[in-house]
């Protein structure tokens, strides 16, 4: 009787696991099944950061999964030199990197070495990748977890993550989750895809940036093969682990879809190719594992002048948008959203509208049969076409110039200036010869750990005038390129409350204007500066921006405040 009891017991608790089994998927795609489609994975950690595996082991997860490229994204400042592009096992490579800054995590692709550390503040970090001509791709916006949000979303990256494997994960339930561990050593491919659902709240947020200027979304895989036990899932943990899920498998969920764009076989020529594809928005991305065939192409026209996606074209005139699909599975919806409102539907494989003649972006969202979620996650999504006048990421708007000014050094002693440093550090003030007159030779060394924060400190009295302007004025140069913070202080010494806003110095003069609106605190929960109680203005050097154990020299002149 115990014997068939327990037969019984097993038998349910086979037949409750069977049925808590995600339904089967589409069989592995193939590079050869889609030929003229390129297909690939962004935002892929390495050995070199928090991920398992090496840059070739992963090459070959991707020629297995049927990828054309992979961008490795590993965590990092971006001083180090990048890869070069190189095809290993028939899969493009492409190295980039992954920065933390205070406001969340940024992409960036297309760099060369940066000559200073990039991080801090995450507008900094957006101005020096495209200083260095690189693309910026906000990354995990939407997460779960509080410091891998996005939470300035008024910067111009270059584009934003609106899938992110780390984050799908983290925003299931814990019945979800044990569902999913109890699942996946039988389908680990469709285990994956069920934590997928529609990221609403991103993809409304990208939308609300799309009506003002061009900003590209693409997915980003954030594969690690890592899950901490310790840390009850993260990836950085490397004392208790599981090498789960794997490179292959997570490649296999979904992907990036190049449009109008073919591959050379030479590794430069096509990075840059696969790189400028994704800076465009000539992108869209594609869950492979609810279907892994059907293409989409999205158009317009106005007379002689067409357009795909990431093109612009004039609001004012007739435009036609189409949009088709090509070999889809069946039981596919077509919707067309005009800034994120859908303007039209179609059950077929085509859709076609007129536009209303005002400016917009158009995108597509294509839902397909099986794919999970509530609400279920698109099966694809692509990039805008864009009506109207639009600007660029990198443009930004000018201030007018200070109406007034009130000098606060120019020529001469540097009266009333002190030095402070952290105990590992040096710092020295000199009087040095100018074109005209003198000028301030600031000297720094940064030495000491990490861990104690070295730093050096030039401090001026900010005197009665500060308050009645807008904005600190000078005159900067530096030995090498670098990142200098500019800061007010309120009385009380090393302990005041204090505001920032780095800027960047290099070996030619050049006017500094930092506005006061645009300083934040050092410390967060702090408002805004009350100007009538600042008393000092730093001139900083730490290692936010500057390697520990770099020594250096900074020139200021012509210091003054301007409204």
């Amino acid at each position: 009787m115990s014997l068939r009891l327990l037969i019984v017991v097993l038998a349910g608790l086979g037949a409750g696991w069977y049925a808590a089994l995600p339904p089967r998927g589409p069989s592995p795609a193939s590079r050869s099944s889609e030929a003229a489609v390129v297909r690939g994975v962004l935002h892929v950690h390495t050995s070199r950061s928090d991920g398992t595996g090496t840059v070739d082991e992963v090459a070959a997860a991707a020629a297995r999964a049927g990828l054309d490229f992979v961008v490795f994204t590993d965590h990092g400042d971006a001083t180090r030199e990048p890869d070069p592009p190189a095809y290993r096992h028939g899969v493009l490579c492409i190295d980039g990197v992954e920065i933390t800054t205070r406001d969340g995590h940024l992409v960036a692709l297309g760099l060369p070495a940066a000559p200073y550390p990039l991080g801090g503040e995450a507008r900094d970090a957006v101005e020096d990748v495209a200083r260095l001509g690189g693309v910026s791709i906000a990354a995990h916006p939407g997460s779960a977890k509080g410091d891998l949000q996005w939470s300035d979303w008024s910067l111009p990256v270059s584009g934003f993550e609106w899938l992110n494997g780390d984050s799908e994960w983290r925003d299931e339930s814990a019945w979800s989750l044990a569902r999913a561990l109890i699942g996946y050593p039988a389908r680990r491919t469709e285990t994956l895809l069920s934590t997928l659902d529609r990221p609403a709240g991103v993809l409304e947020r990208w939308d609300r940036v799309t009506r003002g200027r061009r900003a590209m979304v693409v997915a980003g895989t954030d594969a690690h093969a890592r899950v901490g036990l310790r840390s009850l899932g993260e990836p950085y943990d490397r004392t208790a682990a599981f090498h789960v899920p794997g490179y292959e498998r997570m490649f296999g969920v979904f992907s990036t879809v190049l449009t109008d764009t073919t591959l050379s076989g030479d590794a430069s020529t096509d990075a840059q190719r696969v790189i400028e594809a994704v800076r465009g928005g000539r992108t869209y991305t594609r869950v492979d594992a609810v279907a892994n065939h059907g293409t989409l192409t999205l158009t317009a026209e106005s007379g002689a002048a067409h357009a795909a996606t990431g093109g612009v074209l004039p609001a004012d005139v007739p435009v036609t948008l189409r949009a088709e699909l090509h070999d889809p599975p069946p039981g596919v919806r077509l919707e067309l959203l005009k800034n994120g409102v859908a303007v039209a539907g179609s059950t077929s494989a085509r859709l076609e509208h007129a536009a209303d003649r005002a400016t917009g972006a158009y995108r597509v969202e294509v839902q397909a049969p099986g794919a999970p979620g509530m609400p279920p996650v698109p099966w694809i999504v692509s990039n805008p076409i864009y009506l109207g006048s639009y600007q660029d990421a990198a443009a930004m708007p000018l201030r007018p110039p200070p109406a007034a000014a009130t000098v606060q050094y120019a020529d001469g002693a540097a009266t009333g200036w002190t030095i402070e440093t952290s105990a590992s550090a040096l710092g020295a003030l000199d009087v040095a010869p100018a074109t005209r007159g003198t000028q301030l030779a600031l000297r720094y060394a940064l030495g000491g750990a990490e861990s104690q924060s070295p730093y050096v400190a030039f401090v001026m009295p900010a005197g009665g005038a500060l308050a009645a302007h807008d904005r600190l004025i000078f005159t900067g140069r530096s030995d090498r390129p670098m990142r200098l913070s500019v800061q007010l202080r309120e009385p009380g010494g090393e302990q005041g409350r204090r505001w920032q806003r780095s800027v960047v110095l290099d070996s030619e003069a050049r006017d500094v204007v930092v506005p006061f609106d645009e300083l934040r605190p050092a410390d967060e929960g702090t408002g805004p500066p009350a100007l009538d109680r600042v008393d000092s203005v730093l001139f900083v050097v730490d290692t936010v921006h500057t390697p520990l154990g770099a020594s250096g020299r900074i020139w200021i002149d012509e210091v003054k405040y301007g409204r």
